[in-house]
């Protein structure tokens, strides 16, 4: 009654307001008559070229444009980032190359309509501007990253290599300098100003890219590690200081004239530092306990940011300058920088900074480099980038009493120029310093330079192998190996559970290792160990309440699912568990068109495609990650959908034909690891008519006789699935129940999907 009454009400009061506008409409356009003296009609032409007409003039609205090209931008940003991961390099290097595709040297080469429609002129300052803030908020980032007290800490080594690695590649430039001066510099523009950039160019390094690298080659808690990112971050802080005076001697015009900027940014360092900095630390300090910040709070630091940001941009030595400086007087409280970090991040990386890259990418013209002799030119300019940042930081290492193998690391990766390289050229090329031709060749060195990093590295530890471990004791009785890859540390906890199940008695026979990888540009250096530790307390905790010893794997990696196989078949375990998660689009309408269109545009699938991994199970419902790793994974493989297992006490095993034998031996393990009650399902007659299996099954029935226990199919229903707590099945009988009996699979407890 009440629900009628409801109805009624809405109608009526709709309706009587409805009335009321329409009746003053009526009566308001009788007003017209004195208001408007001419009236445009559209009587020549249709509705549809009405419609047309309008909706060209929204296509061609300049924040229509602005969204068209942001859209555009990230899209290939993220296609081109996820293609060089899957090669071993840095997403940086794809969006990088994404921002010269969309630029002049291919999409306005080949498409040149379409490039004038997506970048016209006039769209240029609004992109420029929003990837300038874009830059602020990474620098702000960059400088949060770095850590003072271990800069303090490793001084004598670290700033002894990091100058090195800037001192002699920044000679080597001016000395190039001097050859491309009169030819290639613009005009108007003084010896002094060319040569400082051009030498700031050649001994610049991508601290961001350089610890992710660090990361992925498992350096981070190494000697070596440490040191190279101290020489980094040093390096950093260094290239910015000596940046920022030579922007301020080239917007001065000469080094007498740039004294009083000069003068006036080493007091604002000092303010910062000596001022400000204690002012945040103050504030860090009372506000480190709590779960978050109040927005009063937040808009602090932001405030800081900004107005760091503005005073360096006045002072005349760039507002990345202040962004830097602003992110490294932040609080050192891990909890306030995780987050900033997160409130920055996203909208910092994912969205601003590939606006950046198509920036670049637009006044990167490869195409001016049409002559031999130009191509010869950017050989010579990569070649002296390469021998002074490589050989200044190998022989300063090596000076300091590191081997030659750390040595050459060291210089390799101090070589890395990645973005913050195409930020001092954009700086060049927007004072007038740089030339397009010099700007374009500039721009190669650095993808050029970033590009060698890994397969330098992987040469380095070719030519300096290592001595092979001694071979283990044959006599010595083998362990039986698990390893559990997880994601989230909730269904970890579920994943220790299993494998307890299956190892509790045959701890001094068995190993249990948990392993969590995350993407590497998702890190950063200064929270890294916080991360790993916060994602294990669970697994720990949920280990240590079953008695079970386990090992822990943390790894940054570019491929998670690459790694997961690498490691688990390098390591000769004998059963690799990894989770699958329902996905978030699944039984919804959006989801079956996802469904259908991923089918026509995925980067993943067409990779498989291009590389022969497009057929890998046919026939089941896993997706193409989960479809990688069952091929290329050596040993047994657990696939783990996790519907909340608390434990491990009653067992459902369908058996549905012969090669499900293998089975067996996880109902023998479970039943006696942890005592639990194994109920099977002889589906179509296999067990019956087999007596191979039947003598299997009576040495269990023998050995625990109230553990094992046979059912009908028609027992099997929503009822029975719900008073169990997993079920454990071949990847052969997952096939066939998806064909003919799903809703064991729909209302099914857990499920452990073996591929033998």
């Amino acid at each position: 009654m009440n629900n009628i009454k409801n109805i009624l009400f809405y109608f009526l009061v709709t309706g009587v307001f409805l009335y009321v506008m329409y009746a003053i409409v009526e009566k308001g356009e009788l007003q017209e008559v004195n208001k408007i003296t001419s009236v445009v009609t559209h009587k020549d032409s249709s509705g549809f070229d009405q419609i047309k007409s309008t909706l060209v003039h929204n296509l061609e609205h300049p924040l229509a444009i602005l969204l068209l090209q942001i859209i555009t931008i990230i899209v290939t940003a993220r296609i081109f980032s996820f293609f060089f991961r899957k090669i071993g390099q840095p997403s940086v290097i794809g969006e990088i190359i994404a921002g010269i595709f969309l630029g002049p040297s291919f999409v306005g080469y080949y498409f040149p309509e379409f490039s004038h429609f997506l970048f016209p002129k006039e769209s240029i300052p609004n992109l420029q501007f929003l990837s300038q803030v874009g830059l602020i908020l990474f620098m702000f980032i960059v400088g949060m990253e770095l850590d003072l007290k271990i800069l303090r800490k490793k001084a004598s080594e670290a700033i002894i290599i990091s100058h090195a690695s800037i001192i002699f590649p920044f000679a080597l430039g001016m000395g190039l300098a001097y050859f491309l001066y009169e030819n290639y510099a613009p005009d108007n523009v003084n010896f002094l100003s060319f040569a400082l950039f051009t030498g700031i160019a050649m001994s610049i390094t991508a601290f961001p890219v350089l610890a992710r690298i660090v990361q992925e080659r498992q350096l981070s808690k190494t000697k070596l590690g440490a040191l190279v990112i101290t020489c980094a971050a040093a390096d950093d802080i260094t290239a910015w200081c000596i940046l920022a005076a030579v922007i301020a001697i080239v917007k001065a015009g000469s080094v007498v004239s740039s004294v009083y900027t000069i003068a006036m940014a080493i007091g604002y360092v000092i303010l910062m530092l000596k001022v400000i900095q204690p002012f945040l630390k103050r504030i860090g300090d009372v506000y480190s306990k709590q779960d978050s910040l109040s927005k009063p709070v937040v808009a602090i630091f932001f405030a800081t940011l900004l107005l760091s940001s503005y005073v360096t941009e006045v002072i005349g030595i760039h507002a990345l300058f202040g962004a830097f400086m602003a992110g490294v007087i932040m609080p050192p409280n891990l909890h306030f920088r995780n987050i900033f970090v997160e409130k920055v991040e996203d909208i910092s990386l994912v969205l601003l900074l590939p606006l950046f890259f198509v920036a670049t990418g637009l006044k990167t013209q490869i195409g001016l480099l049409n002559d031999f002799h130009l191509w010869q030119v950017c050989g010579v300019i990569i070649t002296v980038a390469i021998t002074g940042k490589f050989l200044g930081s190998a022989l300063a290492a090596k000076y300091t009493g590191q081997t030659w193998k750390e040595s050459l690391t060291v210089g390799a990766l101090m070589n890395t120029r990645g973005l913050m390289e195409l930020v001092v050229l954009n700086i060049g090329f927007d004072l007038g310093v740089l030339s397009p031709e010099i700007f374009a060749m500039m721009v190669i060195m650095a993808l050029v330079t970033t590009f060698m990093t890994g397969p330098a590295l992987d040469l380095i530890n070719y030519v300096f192998k290592e001595k092979p471990q001694e071979l283990i004791d044959e006599d010595s009785p083998r362990k039986y190996k698990i390893l559990f890859s997880f994601g989230d540390p909730e269904r970890g906890k579920s994943m220790v559970h299993l494998a307890n199940s299956l190892v509790h008695k045959y701890q001094n026979e068995s190993t249990v290792s948990a392993m969590h990888l995350r993407l590497s540009n998702e890190l950063h250096q200064y929270n890294m160990l916080e991360l790993e530790r916060e994602n294990f307390r669970p697994i720990k905790r949920e280990a240590a309440k079953l008695d079970l010893p386990i090992q822990t794997l943390f790894k940054p990696t570019l491929d998670i699912d690459k790694e997961i196989v690498e490691t688990a078949n390098e390591g000769s375990y004998d059963l690799l568990i990894i989770g699958m998660g329902p996905s978030i689009f699944e039984g919804s309408f959006l989801g079956k068109m996802i469904g259908i269109t991923s089918k026509i545009i995925n980067p993943e699938k067409f990779y498989n495609t291009i590389t022969g991994k497009e057929n890998i199970v046919e026939g089941t419902t896993f997706n193409s990650r989960i479809n990688n790793i069952i091929k290329t994974t050596k040993g047994s493989l657990g696939i783990f959908i996790d519907k909340g297992l608390i434990k491990v006490e009653v067992v459902f095993i369908p058996i549905l034909s012969l090669a499900d034998a293998f089975i067996l031996d996880y109902a023998h393990r479970v039943i006696h690891n942890n005592g639990a009650r194994v109920k099977i399902i002889d589906a179509v007659g296999v067990i019956q008519n087999n007596i191979a299996f039947q003598n299997m099954i009576n040495a269990i029935e023998q050995q625990y006789p109230m553990h094992l226990s046979f059912l009908s199919e028609n027992k099997i229903d929503k009822e029975f699935l719900s008073q169990t707590d997993i079920m454990i099945l071949s990847m052969d009988s997952w096939k066939r129940l998806m064909d003919g009996r799903s809703e064991w699979l729909i209302n099914s407890p857990s499920v452990l999907v073996v591929k033998p």
